[in-house]
């Protein structure tokens, strides 16, 4: 489930922007109990996750016996969303001048995928697809 999006500019590290974005969203999610993250981020943000908003946060961390490629659990998720967003083109390299327009492509990617999920893969969604596509599209391309 796709909670909550941040671009960040480059000079904020993402142990920093993960605490900016975990800020947002404490106290919104009453169910949200675990968060899994990369191996990259530090103990200090365990700590920190735990007591300002009440989360456990592990690591997916690789099994040191193990050489070469393995596959970590639960990181395929993260991969696999990133994928399906770096098929948008706009979102497959960094274009964007600002933040907030990497956000708002962002958001419409998500809301396509979303679609795409919701309606499946029969004649009748695909057609479905199409419509509310073109309406997003047509959306999109005023805002510009």
């Amino acid at each position: 489930m796709f909670i909550r999006k941040q671009v960040h500019t480059s000079n904020i590290q993402d142990q920093d922007g993960a605490k900016l974005v975990l800020q947002q969203i404490s106290g919104t999610f009453s169910r949200l109990k675990l968060i899994w993250a990369d191996a990259g981020y530090s103990d200090q943000l365990v700590d920190w996750v735990k007591v300002a908003c009440g989360w456990v946060l592990e690591m997916v961390t690789r099994r040191d016996d193990v050489k070469g490629f393995q596959v970590l659990p639960h990181r395929w998720i993260v991969e696999h969303t990133f994928g399906r967003l770096g098929r948008y083109r706009r979102l497959s390299k960094d274009y964007e001048g600002l933040t907030e327009s990497s956000q708002a492509f962002i958001y419409a990617a998500i809301i396509n995928i979303m679609i795409k999920d919701w309606l499946g893969s029969n004649l009748e969604a695909n057609e479905k697809n199409l419509i509310l596509r073109q309406s997003l599209n047509s959306t999109l391309t005023k805002k510009q």
